[in-house]
């Protein structure tokens, strides 16, 4: 897991949310890109998981993201989640 300081709250929920809806914790990745005024986290997880993250319609994805912007608020940054498929 790679933690920018300017989103590290917002990076840690994600990482822990992320890491508890899929098979294989141990492939979780999260990577910070600081933009500037916004912070872009690019999720990757392990084969097969991605589907689960997203969810039906994406519901899961819509959920995450807005729990994780929620603890965004707290770092004072505005982020960008990207769910990424190698």
């Amino acid at each position: 897991m790679t933690v920018g300081t300017s989103a590290g709250t917002a990076a840690a929920v994600l990482t822990h949310i992320v890491r508890s809806i899929v098979d294989d914790p141990e492939q979780v990745t999260v990577e910070t890109t600081d933009d500037g005024d916004r912070v872009r986290l690019d999720v990757r997880v392990g084969p097969g998981d991605l589907g689960r993250v997203i969810g039906r319609r994406g519901r899961t994805a819509a959920s995450i993201r807005t729990v994780t912007r929620a603890a965004a608020s707290k770092d004072g940054v505005e982020v960008d989640i990207e769910f990424l498929d190698d």
